[in-house]
C-alpha cells in the first residue's frame, strides 16, 4: 500500500541524513517503479538503510527474508553481511523473482543470496536455522504464523523485523476494515503479549516491529 504516514519532505530529510543507497539498489528501485504494478511494495532507501544497520548491529551472518518482491531488501542485507554471509529469501511471484535475479547477477554480492520459490510457510517448515536476522514482509494474513515459526528459527541474539505493522494507519480502526488489517492487529497484540520477547514498533515508513528473545 502507498505510505502516507510520514510527510515526503521528512522522509527525504531522513534519507539524506542516513547511509547512502548503493548504485545497484537505486537502479533496481527505479526499474521496479517503471515496470512493476505495485512498486510501492519496495522498502526504499530509508528502510533499506535501517535494514542494513540492523544487520550490522546484530553482527548477522545469516538472514532469512519472508517476501522478496524484486530483491531490493535482499541486496541491502547482502551489502551489510560479511563475505561469508547468506540471505535465504522466499518469494512466490515469478515476475518479481525474475527481475531480482537480473540484479543479483550484476553484483558479486548476488552469490550471498539464495531464492526459495513457493509458499513461505512451506519453505520455513523445512529450514533448520538458526538465523541472526529474520525479515517478514509477505502476505499479511499469515503474519502471526510467520512470526511463530520465525521464533523457532531465530538465533539466541538475533532479531525479527516485521514490516507494515502500521498498515497506513488502519491498525487504529475498530472494527478492522478487512482481513489484512485484522491480521496485522493480531500480530501486534501477539508480540506485545509474548513475555518471551521484547519488541519496539518503530514508526519508520509504514511501521517496523523489532523483536528479540528475552528468554
Amino acid at each position: 500500500m502507498m505510505n502516507k504516514l510520514v510527510p515526503a519532505d521528512i522522509e527525504a530529510y531522513a534519507q539524506a541524513h542516513s547511509m547512502p543507497e548503493s548504485n545497484l539498489c537505486r537502479a533496481l528501485r527505479e526499474e521496479t517503479q517503471r515496470r512493476m504494478e505495485s512498486p510501492q511494495m519496495i522498502v526504499g532507501p530509508l528502510e533499506g538503510a535501517f535494514l542494513k544497520m540492523m544487520t550490522q548491529v546484530v553482527q548477522a551472518t545469516s538472514v532469512l527474508e519472508i517476501g522478496m518482491f524484486t530483491g531490493y531488501s535482499a541486496l541491502c542485507f547482502a551489502e551489510a553481511l560479511p563475505a561469508d554471509g547468506i540471505v535465504i529469501t522466499c518469494e512466490i511471484d515469478e515476475e518479481s523473482a525474475a527481475l531480482a535475479r537480473q540484479y543479483f547477477a550484476r553484483s558479486p554480492l548476488g552469490k550471498k543470496i539464495e531464492i526459495r520459490m513457493g509458499p513461505a510457510l512451506d519453505t520455513m517448515r523445512h529450514l533448520k536455522g538458526p538465523f541472526d536476522l529474520i525479515f517478514i514482509d509477505a502476505d499479511k494474513i499469515n503474519y502471526v504464523n510467520y512470526y511463530r515459526r520465525a521464533l523457532d528459527l531465530l538465533s539466541p541474539q538475533g532479531v525479527i523485523l516485521i514490516d507494515n505493522v502500521l498498515w497506513n494507519g488502519d491498525v487504529l480502526k475498530q472494527p478492522p476494515p478487512d482481513e489484512k488489517t485484522a491480521a496485522i492487529q493480531e500480530l501486534n497484540r501477539v508480540v506485545s503479549a509474548d513475555r518471551c520477547v521484547s519488541g519496539v514498533l518503530v514508526t519508520t515508513r509504514d511501521g517496523v516491529l523489532v523483536v528479540r528473545k528475552t528468554t
